[in-house]
């Protein structure tokens, strides 16, 4: 069974989860990336899947005071039906141009709000609903929605507490919900589960490390880490789609 382990993709997903759990919006803006590289665009879903199972527990675990449950409620809702509707069109739509434009739109708007500090959303109900339902059909669509959350989460310049445990808490409704779509899609196969446990065990350590770095994160340097991160994931996930 080891033989059939990739150890290199193991460690990139444990610094995955670590810097995911610093910037506040999950592994899954890096880890769908790195595993694309060793697995197919269906196996990477279903792997983001069950990996964020774990982590978003350890995270609701952790930082369970932080808890927002207005904003689980207006932005987990939306997330999770979208979910849906992502993880079905994900059998049928070519994610290239998806791409391109998820990528365009985490540099537009990580870059509007570095640059104009003192922007700030009120987190009323519509922008909680459009941040939701965009961040559940990218997620289900394309593996990865955080980012949009972490945007939507950002803008609202939420203390750094609330924004990890409400933010892991929303996740954890879409993961569970898409884990079930791709699995009756086919995309959680044997060699997929061969990795459930490691990815477990990364989810929970990688958690508490980078709860102990956010330790040393001051509140006001927390969104613009988060707003940096997101940025960068926006160039990588272009110049990823301009290599394939």
């Amino acid at each position: 069974m080891f033989e059939r382990i990739s150890w290199l993709f193991l460690l990139l997903s444990l610094v995955a989860e670590v810097i995911g759990t610093i910037g506040g919006f999950g592994s899954s803006v890096f880890f769908v990336p790195i595993a694309s590289f060793f697995f197919t665009f269906q196996s990477v879903l279903g792997l983001t899947a069950i990996f964020h199972l774990s982590s978003n527990l350890s995270k609701i675990a952790l930082f369970r005071k932080g808890l927002d449950k207005k904003l689980l409620l207006q932005i987990g809702v939306p997330s999770v039906i979208f979910v849906i509707i992502g993880g079905i069109l994900s059998n049928y739509l070519d994610s290239f141009f998806l791409e391109i434009a998820l990528g365009i739109f985490l540099i537009f708007f990580s870059l509007l709000f570095l640059i104009k500090k003192n922007l700030v959303v009120k987190p009323e109900l519509k922008q909680s609903l459009i941040g939701g339902s965009l961040s559940g059909f990218t997620a289900g669509l394309l593996g990865t929605g955080g980012a949009i959350r972490g945007i939507t989460m950002a803008a609202f310049n939420l203390e750094k507490s609330v924004f990890i445990a409400t933010s892991a808490a929303i996740d954890f409704f879409i993961d569970f919900t898409r884990t079930i779509v791709y699995f009756q899609s086919g995309y959680i196969g044997k060699d997929e589960l061969l990795y459930v446990p490691f990815l477990f065990v990364i989810g929970l350590i990688g958690t508490y490390i980078g709860k102990r770095i956010l330790k040393f994160v001051p509140q006001d340097r927390f969104k613009q880490l988060s707003l940096v991160l997101i940025l960068f994931i926006g160039v990588v996930m272009l110049v990823q789609v301009g290599l394939k």
